[in-house]
């Protein structure tokens, strides 16, 4: 059956490709994630969207990220929900630009992730170490390999740049 000339079609191309990716990201799954420390003095959950299954996990080589162990997944701090005040029982460690906290537990020195503060202004943002998440298998995971030593300033590899031997603190 033909259209007639001068009428629009009832679903152009255009339309089927939007309602598509309405589809889709309703479709995109979401999880959510109990975490914590090792010694359990910090315990919070994440929520996560796309799920971690069908996120893209972030392995880098900075000398931060290799140092502390992370493998990190970027949530939004309302994403974010820190139990028993368990973000301010975080020990902050910051270097380079000292613009980010790199969080720590005081007590088993499990590192969990970045607050990044207002690095990505207005949006809040966490770097959020998978290896925080109770029972999950890293195995599984998708990763996204950056080359942070060499591709993010300062490139080079940071690690024991900021101690004073002679004063014997952080510089």
């Amino acid at each position: 059956m033909s259209q007639k000339q001068g009428e629009m079609p009832s679903d152009t191309s255009q339309q089927q490709q939007t309602k598509q990716e309405a589809t889709r990201e309703e479709k995109k799954s979401s999880g959510t994630y109990e975490a914590g420390c090792h010694c359990g003095y910090i315990k919070f959950s994440v929520t996560l969207t796309p799920a971690l299954p069908d996120m893209k996990v972030m392995n880098c080589n900075c000398s931060a990220c290799t140092r502390f162990g992370y493998l990190l997944v970027y949530p939004e701090a309302s994403s974010i929900t820190w139990h028993n005040d368990g973000r301010a029982r975080c020990s902050n460690y910051q270097f380079n630009t000292k613009n980010k906290d790199q969080l720590f537990c005081q007590h088993c020195g499990a590192s969990i992730g970045i607050d990044f503060r207002e690095c990505y202004a207005p949006k809040h943002v966490y770097g959020i170490s998978v290896r925080t998440f109770y029972d999950v298998n890293l195995d599984s995971l998708n990763y996204r390999k950056l080359d942070g030593r060499n591709k993010v300033p300062p490139a080079k590899d940071m690690s024991g740049q900021y101690w004073d031997e002679k004063a014997h603190k952080l510089k």
